[in-house]
C-alpha cells in the first residue's frame, strides 16, 4: 500500500518537477501536490490495509472507506488538476490528441452533470438497495468492479460540479446547481433508508451508525464542495468586483 501512495505521488511531482524545469513556464503549485497525495492516499487507505480487511466485517468500517474512496479522495484529486498537469508536461502533439479524445461524444457523456450524477447515486442505490453489497464480499471481480466505480463515477461526478481541469463544454452553474442539489438529496436520502432498512448481511446497529456517518460525513465533504462551487460562480458572476476587493486586500 505504501508503495504503491509513493509511486503514485513520484509520477505526480515528476511531472511537476518537468514543468519547473521548463523556465518558460509557472512552476507548480505546491498545494496542488499535497492534494494529490492526499487524494490517492486515501483511495488507497479505503480499499488496502487495516480499515479495508474490517469494511468485511464491519459495516462502520466500510462506510468510512466509501466516503474516502469516493467523495474524498475524488474531490481532493479533482483539487490537484492532473489533466492541467499532463497536459502541459507531454508534448504537445500528444496533448492536441488528447484534447480532440476528450470530445469524443461518448467521453463528453460521462462528464455530463446529470449522466455523472446517475452514475454516481444511482450505482450507490443500487449498491445498498439489492444484494450487492452482499455479493462484492464474498465475490473479489464483483469487489474490484464495484470499488471502481465508485471512484470513478465519484471522480466524474466531483469534475463535473466544480470545473478545476480544462472541459470541452461548461454546463452553466444554475443547471449543475440544481444537479448538486439533487444529488446531495439522493445521497441523504439513501443514507437514511440504510439507518431504517439494513443491507443484506448487515446488523441493524451498524446499520444505523453506518447510515449516520454516510450522512454526516457525506455533508461534511458536500460543503466543501458545495463552497468550492459557490465560489466559482461568484468569481464568474462577478469578476471585476472580485478584482478590486482582491487588490485591496493586498494591500
Amino acid at each position: 500500500m505504501f508503495f504503491i501512495i509513493v509511486l503514485f505521488s513520484f509520477l505526480y511531482m515528476g511531472a511537476a518537477y518537468v514543468l519547473k524545469r521548463r523556465k518558460q513556464l509557472r512552476q507548480w503549485p505546491l498545494h496542488r501536490c499535497i492534494f494529490w497525495i492526499l487524494g490517492v492516499s486515501c483511495a488507497i487507505f479505503a480499499v488496502d490495509g487495516p480499515l479495508a480487511e474490517q469494511a468485511h466485517t464491519d459495516f462502520n468500517c466500510h462506510m468510512t472507506a466509501h466516503l474516502l474512496l469516493g467523495m474524498l479522495a475524488p474531490l481532493l484529486i479533482a483539487l490537484s488538476v492532473p489533466m492541467t498537469l499532463l497536459l502541459r508536461t507531454v508534448k504537445i502533439s500528444f496533448a492536441r490528441r488528447l484534447t480532440q479524445v476528450m470530445k469524443i461524444k461518448i467521453v463528453h457523456l460521462f462528464f455530463h452533470p446529470v449522466v455523472a450524477a446517475i452514475l454516481n447515486i444511482g450505482g450507490l442505490w443500487l449498491l445498498y438497495t439489492t444484494n450487492l453489497y452482499s455479493v462484492m464480499h464474498t465475490n473479489m471481480v464483483w469487489y474490484v468492479v464495484i470499488h471502481m466505480h465508485i471512484f470513478i463515477a465519484g471522480y466524474l461526478f466531483t469534475v463535473s460540479m466544480i470545473y478545476m481541469d480544462p472541459v470541452s463544454c461548461r454546463y452553466p452553474f444554475a443547471y449543475r446547481a440544481i444537479v448538486l442539489v439533487l444529488a446531495s438529496a439522493g445521497h441523504g436520502i439513501l443514507s437514511k433508508y440504510i439507518y431504517a432498512n439494513p443491507p443484506a448481511g448487515v446488523v441493524a446497529a451498524q446499520a444505523k451508525t453506518g447510515g449516520m456517518l454516510m450522512y454526516y460525513g457525506g455533508d461534511a465533504i458536500e460543503l466543501i464542495m458545495i463552497f468550492i462551487f459557490c465560489l466559482q460562480w461568484f468569481r464568474a458572476t462577478r469578476p471585476k468586483a472580485f478584482a478590486s476587493v482582491r487588490r485591496e486586500t493586498s494591500l
